[in-house]
């Protein structure tokens, strides 16, 4: 594609980077912002500037931080025996907005997946088993993607603290909400149905 100016082709080519943008996209939002006031521009330019210099992961469980620990994790409030194990951050967020679990988290960063190089030591399972060795745990929620990379890391973290105390348990799969069960995929029906609770 031409560019009238290097200019928006470099911003182009930079505002692409971003997961599930395009080219045409980028060039899109980088006329936008050429069309804006400069104010606004800089105001955005800041901001992620601003974002990348002062967000912090807590040392506890990875979530992301203004300052040191997050604030679940110095939540006095919060129940410190139960840890939820999530892949990313995206994940504290959505079940944080369910307001149904009171519990901590720990943000794996990732999950195994062999064929992508990504190994335990690549994830945060080392800081994880240490919690669970270290802090009064009775409960850790395995909150990882129903895929088989996802299905691995779970069995991966329960095979490690198998002789351990800790009662490790899996969040339900099942049919969503106002779905019709003919367009359910069978692995999810199938764990539905295997999973089925009483009436």
């Amino acid at each position: 594609m031409e560019y009238p100016s290097k200019h928006i082709e470099h911003a182009v080519t930079e505002i692409a980077r971003l997961p599930g943008i395009g080219k045409k996209t980028a060039l899109r939002l980088a006329l936008y912002l050429l069309s804006q006031e400069t104010s606004q521009t800089q105001s955005l330019s800041d901001a992620l500037t601003d974002m990348r210099k002062n967000v912090r992961y807590c040392p506890d469980c990875r979530n992301i931080s203004d300052d040191g620990r997050c604030r679940i994790c110095s939540n006095p409030k919060r129940d410190h025996s139960m840890i939820c194990v999530v892949e990313d951050t995206r994940d504290v967020m959505a079940i944080e907005n369910t307001s149904q679990y009171f519990g901590l988290y720990h943000v794996l960063g990732g999950i195994l997946s062999p064929i992508d190089g990504i190994s335990p030591d690549d994830l945060t399972v080392d800081l994880l088993f240490r919690r669970c060795r270290d802090e009064e745990i009775n409960e850790l929620i395995l909150a990882l993607p129903a895929t088989m990379e996802g299905d691995t890391t779970a069995f991966y973290i329960s095979k490690k603290l198998n002789n351990s105390s800790i009662t490790i348990s899996n969040i339900a799969r099942g049919v969503p909400v106002g779905s019709e069960l003919e367009y359910t995929d069978e692995i999810t029906l199938g764990r539905s149905i295997a999973n089925r609770t009483k009436f």
